[in-house]
This record gives C-alpha cells, structure tokens and sequence, in this order.
C-alpha cells in the first residue's frame, strides 16, 4: 500500500519528497543502497529517476533510428524544410 506523497521546499534549490513503501519494497532499496553503495537513499533515488529518464531518451532515438531505416526519415538542410 502506497500513502501520499509530501513535498517540502528548502531554500528553493531542493525539495523533500517522502514517500511510503511496503515493509517488502523498503528491504529491497535498502538491500539494492547496501550492494551498490550508494551514500543516502535520496542518491538511490535520484539515479534511479535518472536512469529512467536516460532510458526513456534511448527507446525514443532507437525508434526515430528504426523510421529513418525505413525511409520515413526526411534530410533537412534548414529549418525552412521543417514545414
């Protein structure tokens, strides 16, 4: 069971988020933080939504790969041939 989300800002350059995970889901971070050495579990998690992000960029580059090897590509060799 997940419980609401609460985010505190300090000193406008961070914000606190704290979040709730089954007793199950809060062993396997703590175990996963232990094995990789992370410091904090804020830096667990910040990598974590980095990867995400990181893998969400590559899955969209591969299919804009896959359109260009099937020729839905076009070459464009200003910006006026964007419309």
């Amino acid at each position: 069971m997940l419980s609401v989300i609460q985010i505190i800002t300090i000193n406008d350059m961070r914000e606190i988020i704290n979040i709730s995970l089954p007793k199950e889901l809060k062993k396997v971070v703590e175990e996963m933080i232990k094995k990789e050495k992370y410091a904090t579990k804020s830096e667990f998690f910040r990598d974590l939504l980095r990867m995400r992000i990181e893998g969400k960029i590559l899955r969209e580059l591969a299919e804009s790969r896959k359109e260009l090897s099937a020729g839905k590509g076009k070459l464009l060799k200003s910006l006026k041939d964007l419309r």
